[in-house]
């Protein structure tokens, strides 16, 4: 590879550390450095250059002329002001990212309302113009609002961390009102004061690809224990050793990756470093700042510890190539550096003081960068308010201190000063290790916080308290007197369960306190199943790092769900396993224990029968089943659960799919001590095909309508969205139904009206019948009901997916393509799918030139009719097929094929059926000396040529005619006799009825 040159933009610290990095790459011949300053110039590979770098103009006319291969920005001003759009224009390869990505931090207000939007982990806030409604605010508001930032670019100054509501009230008025950031403060951000240790996580990027950089901590205030005004950093040391590894991956994935993917999804596709300034709270890692390039100081204490090629790395980013060429740091080694500044920083302070010292700090071992330096009269003088940085390596921290504080003792000029602590927070669990002391909290649990959470919750368990209960919380056990709950002859029942994925949207949502509702209700429901009243209840959470309040929350719920079902919530584990879980994640489990009469038990089996009536209790919506589709089809349209949720709710789509699941212990309980239900099934993860068989005996099945029950929305929506099919529906969610009552008649319209008296939406949805088949539950009507319950919603306009099966030339297929796609038809149907048992012929380059998917499945590959017919099934099932048009198909289906598929498929037969049924209907026209014939599309049967008619179109029979010529004409009327029957079934104008009959709407 020929040498490379660099163009490094910007002069201070962080830049002479990179330049420092990027002349020792093997493939860099120069670095150039503009405007550059006293340290970058090292004779050799590194020469400042003097180019205006806001005249981008001149500065890509100058890249031009000398041949720079790739461009560096370093400070965040020409960033924002459009340099990388400028030279990407220009063919020069520029890392940083463009104008818009790098609003994350030209626009404090841009970047929270971003973080909101996207469900990044934040401090709460809100942004002003107007001095006196921010101080409002800030006096108003529950939460500590001490935090005042000006939403521009203020050299790291803008940001004022009150320590009472009247000083963050004179910061807005300062910078509002006085002008005090001039167009920077135009806009603050008024934010929520955070506790916690602050840290920050730097990570190159593609804009797809992220690789995270040893997390650091810089030390923002001016004077020795982070005391004094902010200051752009006063020192740094890296790595910093109190974030565990699922801390940091937590940070990668929910935080870095998340604000890469969501800047790429709102058309602002990063490339270059991002920066993120984290807190470490009690409720985990949330985001203070995001910063659109390298950190300064931070960047002195990285670069050392970088073992790979920065040229490489960087030039990877702009060609979208990261995952090829990830940079690699030094594991074994710790860095510290310490800032030296000018007296009178962060304030007005004097220049051109002579520096000494750089030569023989060197002379250590140790690396001098400088940030604020100048050449007058051949002497190295100071320039800036942040002059050099002094950084030491070491195997430890103690050590990289004890030497970087050395050096800087060796640096003087006049007004120098530099703080003596950085690193103090570790150090002084450093000294404190060293002394033989380790702890638990050193190892990731945090005892502390778990004696806080137990006396929180008490008055939450205690809320739940019930006859029987003989315990509180702390004790090893809990005790429970069945006696004294009132039972006489009781049989103890047991369940267990979880809330699976729908805690990955809660997660997303920042909302946990309905999850302890869904963990009671999937417990409780069972158990109820047995006809038992559930008496107590305990929990299990288990996190990676305990946050009192998240887990508070979801505890409130445990004690709601408790509530709701009449038992006492009387223990539980909370469990806090760093390594095992990252970040905020957490898992729970909850265990119910109930009792029942033993003459009371369900489900009474030996009493179902035939005529037995199955009555539906409505679900709250998907209950806690499924999630993982749902997280899935959520993720495959790029949708976010911060936006309008497409149900027409009016609330957030994550608001939606967190409905807690319905308990029914209250309502149902009374019934089932009366002996008057036979068996409940809780519908759970099988849905409603494999939980009701549970209570069934072998011999019996239910069928159900669909029609008969209310189907919530959000069935309907992932039907369409995802292209589930009806089976899968069935077997996977519970549509809508989330509990199954058999009764006898004499029972049902006294236990219909007293479940709704109770609250509760209860109908009969269907019958016990003699067992068929394999299948014990058969649903008819599963798939319109479900997609009506989504078509329904204002708003919302659907088309049926619609697969047409051809052998030839397919004109009847481009028939119906050009209806579904006329929009002036606004066709109810769309054809997604054409299969053709035979490869090469016509009607598959019509699907292709339509933009249509076409799969050639041939017969000859298959051993008999039904492998075929199951291949085609298997195929129309995964493109989530709603209507079936047989074009030109040239196979006779199998009879279990037409019977799957009984009411949406059509055929077309050139003839007035029922006369001149089967493949000659044209000849025996003919043969017959009729004198009209025409064209017949009716539903496949069976039987050839027997199904339902749904249209026909006539044609005469001219004397003379051939078949060919009497073909031709049938064709053309076919041509639009079957786009009109699919219109009528698209519609749902027309439905093939139980008996074969056509139903007209």
């Amino acid at each position: 590879m020929a040498p490379v040159k660099v163009l490094l933009i910007g002069s201070g610290g962080r830049e002479n550390a990179l330049a420092w990095k990027l002349a020792l790459s093997s493939q860099v011949e120069k670095v150039f450095v503009a405007p550059g300053n006293a340290g970058t110039n090292d004779g050799r590979k590194m020469e400042n250059v003097d180019v205006s770098v806001k005249d981008f103009e001149a500065v890509s006319a100058w890249c031009q002329e000398q041949g720079i291969s790739l461009v560096l920005v370093g400070p965040e001003d020409p960033l924002a002001a459009g340099i990388a759009d400028h030279l990407t224009k220009k063919g020069i390869a520029c890392f940083g990212p463009s104008a818009t990505a790098a609003e994350i931090e030209a626009s404090k207000d841009f970047a929270k309302q971003f973080m909101s939007r996207q469900g990044i982990p934040t401090a709460r806030f809100q942004s002003f113009t107007d001095a006196e409604e921010a101080c409002k605010h800030i006096t108003g508001v529950s939460y500590r609002a001490l935090v005042v930032k000006a939403s521009g670019l203020a050299a790291g100054k803008g940001v004022v961390v009150a320590s009472s509501k009247d000083e963050a009230c004179q910061a807005a008025r300062s910078m509002l009102s006085d002008k005090s950031f001039g167009a920077a403060g135009e806009t603050i951000v008024v934010e929520e004061l955070l506790q916690g240790e602050e840290v920050s996580v730097l990570a190159f990027t593609d804009g797809d690809a992220v690789s995270v950089m040893p997390p650091a901590q810089d030390h923002k205030r001016l004077g020795e224990g982070d005391t004094g005004p902010n200051t752009g950093g006063m020192g740094a040391y890296c790595p910093y050793p109190k974030i565990n590894e699922a801390e940091l991956q937590y940070i990668k994935e929910k935080i870095i990756q998340k604000t890469v993917d969501g800047l790429r999804n709102e058309g602002r596709k990063y490339v270059g470093v991002l920066y993120a300034g984290i807190m470490l709270t009690s409720d985990g890692p949330k985001v203070l700042e995001f910063n659109c390039r390298f950190g300064d100081p931070e960047t002195q204490s990285l670069m050392p510890l970088l073992t790979s090629d920065l040229y490489e790395t960087c030039k990877a980013c702009v060609e979208g190539k990261l995952k090829d060429h990830p940079p690699h740091f030094d594991s074994h080694q710790t860095t510290l550096g310490i800032v030296l500044a000018s007296g009178g920083y962060p304030g007005s302070y004097d220049k051109w003081k002579e520096i000494t010292g750089i030569h023989e700090a060197e002379a250590q071992g140790l690396m001098v960068f400088h940030a604020g330096t100048a050449q007058k009269d051949g002497k190295i003088v100071t320039s800036g308010g942040r002059v050099l940085a002094v950084v030491a390596m070491d195997t430890d921290l103690p050590g990289a201190s004890e030497r970087a504080k050395k050096g800087a003792s060796l640096i003087r000029f006049d007004g120098c000063f530099h703080r003596s602590d950085i690193g103090y927070r570790v150090l002084k669990s450093s000294n404190h290790a060293a002394t033989g002391g380790m702890s638990y909290k050193d190892a990731g649990v945090n005892i502390v916080a778990g004696n806080e959470l137990v006396e929180g919750i008490k008055p939450l368990a205690k809320s739940t308290q019930r006859d029987g209960c003989l315990s509180s919380l702390g004790l090893f056990g809990a005790l429970f007197d069945v006696k004294a709950a009132g039972y006489q002859d009781p049989v103890l029942v047991s369940g267990t369960d979880g809330v699976g994925t729908k805690l990955k949207v809660a997660h997303a949502v920042g909302k946990h306190d309905t999850i302890g509702i869904d963990l009671v209700a999937m417990c409780v429901n069972d158990i109820l199943a047995h006809g038992a009243e559930p008496l107590f209840f305990l929990d299990y959470f288990a996190t990676g790092k305990l946050h009192v309040s998240l887990t508070t929350e979801v505890i409130k719920g445990i004690a709601e769900g408790c509530r709701q079902a009449g038992c006492a919530l009387v223990g539980g584990e909370t469990a806090e396993m760093p390594g095992m879980y990252a970040g905020e994640d957490y898992d729970v489990a909850g265990f119910a224990v109930g009792a029942v009469e033993r003459n009371l038990m369900l489900p009474k089996t030996c009493e179902i029968h035939v005529d037995n009536v199955v009555i539906g209790l409505s679900s709250s919506g998907l209950h806690s089943n499924g999630f993982s589709l749902v997280r899935k089809l959520v993720d495959k349209h790029q949708l976010q659960y911060d936006m309008p949720s497409p149900l027409k709710t009016g609330n957030t789509l994550g608001y939606d799919l967190l409905v807690p699941t319905k308990i029914y212990v209250k309502s149902l309980l009374p019934l089932m001590r009366e002996g008057k239900v036979k068996a409940f099934a809780h519908i759970t993860g099988g849905g409603l095909v494999e939980n009701v068989p549970r209570v069934l005996p072998d011999n019996l099945e239910i069928r159900l309508d669909a029609k008969s029950w209310t189907i919530p929305p959000v069935f309907g929506w992932i039907a369409d969205a995802g292209n589930v099919s009806q089976e899968e529906m069935a077997r996977t969610f519970n549509c809508g139904i989330g509990g199954v009552l058999i009764v006898s008649k004499t029972h049902v319209e006294e236990i219909v009206d007293r479940l709704n008296a109770a609250g509760e939406k209860a109908s009969v949805i269907g019958v016990v019948e003699p067992r068929t088949d394999a299948e014990q539950v058969k649903i008819k009507h599963l798939g319109s009901a479900v997609m009506q319950s989504w078509r329904k919603l204002p708003g919302v306009a659907r088309k049926k997916r619609v697969a047409v099966l051809i052998s030839g030339s397919g004109t009847n297929l481009q028939a119906m393509i050009d209806h579904t796609k006329n929009p002036g038809n606004k066709s109810a149907a769309e054809i997604v799918l054409v299969i053709s048992n035979k490869a090469g012929v016509k009607g598959l380059e019509r699907a292709q030139t339509a933009g249509i998917n076409a799969r050639v499945i041939d017969h000859k590959k298959y051993k008999s009719r039904d492998e075929f017919d199951a291949a085609v099934h298997e195929a129309l099932l995964a493109a989530g097929i709603e209507i079936v048009c047989l074009a030109g198909f040239m196979r006779i289906l199998t009879e279990g094929f037409v019977t799957k598929w009984q009411g949406k498929m059509l055929n077309i037969h050139p003839s007035l059926l029922p006369s001149f049924r089967g493949a000659d209907g044209i000849k025996m026209a003919l043969e017959g000396g009729v004198r009209v014939t025409g064209c017949t599309v009716h539903f496949v049967a069976a039987e050839v040529d027997t199904g339902a008619i749904i249209t026909q179109e006539a044609v005469p029979v001219y004397p003379g005619d051939t078949e060919e010529t009497l073909a031709q004409r049938i064709h053309a009327v076919e041509h639009k006799a079957f786009p009109s029957a699919l219109e009528l079934l698209a519609s749902e104008r027309i439905e093939l009825q139980e008996d074969g009959k056509l139903l007209w709407k």
